[in-house]
């Protein structure tokens, strides 16, 4: 009877030892998670204040361009109005839209980047040049934010999912849930057509 208390113990104290020792990671993952994703809207952010300066320099230039500067306004104007909060990194429907926005924005971009393309004294502005850099340099850190943005909601994610992770966010954080990550719309999967 000695050695079954023994036992019990034992257990107790593997069960006590591991749920210690991982009761801090959901907050502390849940902390990466929203720190990540401050990073991806600090970067949109910069996006968006880049692309007025971006396409006053353009107007100056291609003003017979002038629906592709409209489509890049409106696809910025269409970012700027959606309210990103907390509740969207749980909320799929929500992340989706604000994906969806924000391909919008970039799908705009890159339309915009062929128009430089067909004129010759646009791209040799060298005010349009140092945006275009600072463009080009912004959607390269949007990349790199989104990354790390992943990885932080697969770590998270992967803590809620698995044991221990799994009943200690049942019993002391049951108000942890599944974040959503990036997902690239179909037509951004597609291979681009170059044509000269």
């Amino acid at each position: 009877m000695k050695s079954f208390f023994i036992a019990i113990g034992v257990i107790l104290l593997a069960i006590f030892i591991i749920i210690a020792t991982n009761i801090n990671n959901i907050p502390r993952l849940d902390e990466n998670v929203k720190a990540s994703w401050s990073q991806v809207q600090n970067q949109y952010k910069r996006r968006a204040d880049l692309i007025p300066n971006l396409v006053s320099t353009v107007k100056a230039y291609a003003s017979h361009e002038k629906s592709t500067l409209q489509e890049v306004t409106k696809a910025r104007s269409n970012v700027g109005k959606l309210n990103i909060s907390e509740d969207m990194l749980s909320n799929p429907q929500l992340f989706e839209q604000f994906q969806k926005a924000q391909s919008s924005l970039s799908s705009a971009l890159s339309r915009l980047m062929l128009v430089v393309e067909k004129y010759p004294n646009l791209k040799a502005n060298k005010n349009f040049l140092a945006l275009q850099s600072q463009l080009e340099g912004t959607e390269n850190r949007i990349s790199v934010a989104r990354r790390d943005y992943i990885q932080t909601v697969k770590e998270y994610n992967t803590e809620l999912r698995t044991y221990p992770g799994k009943f200690v966010a049942a019993i002391l954080y049951p108000e942890a849930k599944i974040k959503q990550t990036f997902i690239a719309p179909p037509n951004e999967q597609e291979v681009p057509k170059v044509e000269f």
